[in-house]
């Protein structure tokens, strides 16, 4: 091969990801990339490439990625298929508010629109799961792109921003001189000293205020400002949907989460709350379970103070009294500046709010051998607080986030898009993120199916992880809903599934199958001794259908409620 003048748009891509300073990638290769593949040869000790089994994996490895860091997790896959599996991890990242970036390869520019080979339209595609989808022409604006790719998938309301690559465009030859441009950055946003002040003078008229705390682009510091704010002054802090590591749950003031299926007496005290201070959550469906904890547009018999980083977020569906287009983590901060206010009169409601929360975190009795809510307990009790527990969706999950306390940043991992099958590469992504720190995967059997198969990943890694596998032979979830409204008619939620032992070990894994609480303690131990990564399945009864109610109960109320007035 004869020398060339300049660099290739491929070799301008990656000098691009360097520039932004980015040290992982995550992805499943492709014709369509490959002469990115190879000029991410060239700097093999710069950017780390790890290579997952499947594209929707990878994906969730570059959103849980994106999560930990603040700044894009990186994704590259190739056209049609490559990109349509990726597409849950770009959902997954809007929903969550996540920063990252997905590449695409792209047909060549001459066979577009002809339905080339595996060809789709990505702009069209990802246009209402990304804040930006484009498809790169010119290989001497690929710094240009970049930048902007970067800055959007930060700026405001964090999120995924999708790009086509072209194949003939990352081969084209650019001068060697093209400007790369600069490291993009998170702009910030502040609140008003104004909005600030308005804000400790209803607070000073509350008798029955709370904070909820949750939504994109939380940090560390805001979270220590918001537990000196809140301690100040004996609020008490909830948070939305699996963003309980926003502050230690150690802390007084930490009264609980509003996720699916939050404590009913959590409930009752934000119906009892004259004041509610949302710093960060959309308040969306999950959060306010279906918009009835909170009725829109304005919630009666409360004063609503909503900080968003999103201006069109604000007024979307709730009508603040006090809207403050502001990240969140600049709203404590001021917040936490300010003089407190004295003698609260809701020091008492703010203790009765934390004994609730106290009150909910013992185990209840459950059908069945293995108790999930006391294994979690054991878990808690033998792992350290830096431990990142990863899960994806179902019942299950019930219980991990009732019975585990969160007292450090960035320890869970959990999709609030409600995606099956993140836990296991959350999981990866993690402990490449974080190798000083414990990780474990917790899935239930059908959300461990969807992307079981990246424990090849970590084992290609030599990545020590902890999975543990609920295995109830069900869709839990769906299950849970179907005797709901249509007792008695099980249809399409049973499973068969493998042995997961068996499986694991065919992996490479320690494994052991546990099908009693008492069993878990010793079982946890010797996996966390195993040299390379470790799988427990537990064993688990249907009639354990969710943390609060059973299969037979909840079929019976059912059948009670469905049955025809005489």
């Amino acid at each position: 091969m004869g020398q060339q003048e300049g660099r290739t748009g491929a070799q301008i891509l990656v000098d691009c990801l360097r520039l932004q300073a980015v040290d992982r990638v995550f992805c499943v290769p492709g014709e369509s990339y490959i002469s990115v593949l190879d000029a991410l040869h060239d700097v093999r000790d710069e950017i780390d490439l790890v290579v997952c089994r499947q594209e929707g994996g990878a994906a969730n490895m570059a959103e849980a990625h994106g999560k930990l860091t603040g700044r894009p997790g990186i994704c590259f896959v190739t056209r049609g298929p490559g990109a349509t599996n990726a597409s849950i991890g770009v959902h997954t990242a809007f929903q969550d508010s996540t920063p990252m970036i997905l590449f695409i390869g792209q047909v060549g520019r001459d066979f577009s629109d002809r339905e080339g080979f595996q060809e789709v339209d990505f702009r069209a595609m990802f246009a209402p799961l990304a804040k930006w989808a484009a498809q790169i022409e010119d290989a001497s604006r690929i710094p240009e792109y970049l930048h902007r790719a970067f800055q959007t998938a930060m700026a405001g309301r964090p999120g995924p921003v999708v790009l086509a690559l072209p194949e003939d465009m990352l081969a084209e030859v650019v001068e060697a001189d093209l400007d790369l441009g600069r490291r993009a950055e998170a702009v910030a946003s502040a609140a008003r000293p104004d909005q600030i002040e308005q804000v400790m003078s209803l607070l000073a008229k509350a008798r029955k205020p709370m904070v909820i705390a949750g939504g994109g682009g939380w940090t560390e510091q805001a979270g220590r400002d918001l537990v000196s704010f809140a301690s100040r002054n004996q609020l008490p802090v909830a948070v939305s949907l699996r963003c309980q590591d926003y502050l230690p749950n150690r802390e007084p003031c930490f009264v609980g989460h509003f996720g699916i299926g939050a404590e009913p007496s959590l409930a009752r005290r934000l119906a009892e709350a004259d004041l509610l201070l949302v710093l960060g959550p959309r308040l969306g469906e999950m959060t306010t379970a279906g918009y009835t904890l909170l009725v829109p547009p304005r919630p009666r018999g409360k004063v609503l103070v909503h900080a968003h980083s999103d201006a069109n977020e604000l007024g979307r569906v709730y009508q603040a009294d006090l809207p403050i287009h502001a990240a969140a983590g600049s709203v404590a901060a001021a917040l936490a500046a300010c003089e407190p206010t004295p003698e609260p009169a809701w020091a008492a409601w703010t203790a009765a709010c934390r004994a609730d929360y106290e009150a909910s975190l013992a185990p209840s009795p459950q059908p069945g051998a293995v108790n999930l809510g006391e294994v979690v307990e054991q878990l808690r009790a033998a792992l350290p607080d830096e431990t990142i527990m990863c899960s994806g969706a179902g019942n299950y999950t019930g219980w991990l986030h009732r019975h585990w306390p969160f007292n450090s940043y960035r320890t869970q991992l959990a999709p609030t898009s409600g995606a099956m099958g993140y836990g296991v590469p959350a999981a990866i992504a993690a402990k490449l993120t974080c190798p000083e720190r414990e990780v474990v995967s917790v899935a239930g059997d059908g959300c461990f199916m969807m992307n079981g198969q990246e424990l090849a990943t970590a084992v290609q890694y030599g990545l020590k992880i902890l999975f543990i596998v609920v295995n109830n032979g069900m869709y839990g979830t769906i299950r849970m809903h179907q005797e709901r409204h249509y007792p008695t008619r099980v249809s399409g939620t049973a499973l068969v599934n493998p042995d997961f032992v068996t499986l694991a070990r065919a992996y490479g894994l320690h494994a052991e199958r546990v099908e009693q609480t008492a069993d878990f303690e010793a079982a946890l131990e010797r996996a966390r001794k195993a040299a390379g990564s470790a799988l427990i399945e537990l064993v688990t009864d249907p009639e354990a259908l969710s943390v609060r109610s059973t299969l037979s109960k909840l079929r019976s109320a059912s059948l009670e409620r469905l049955a025809p007035v005489a």
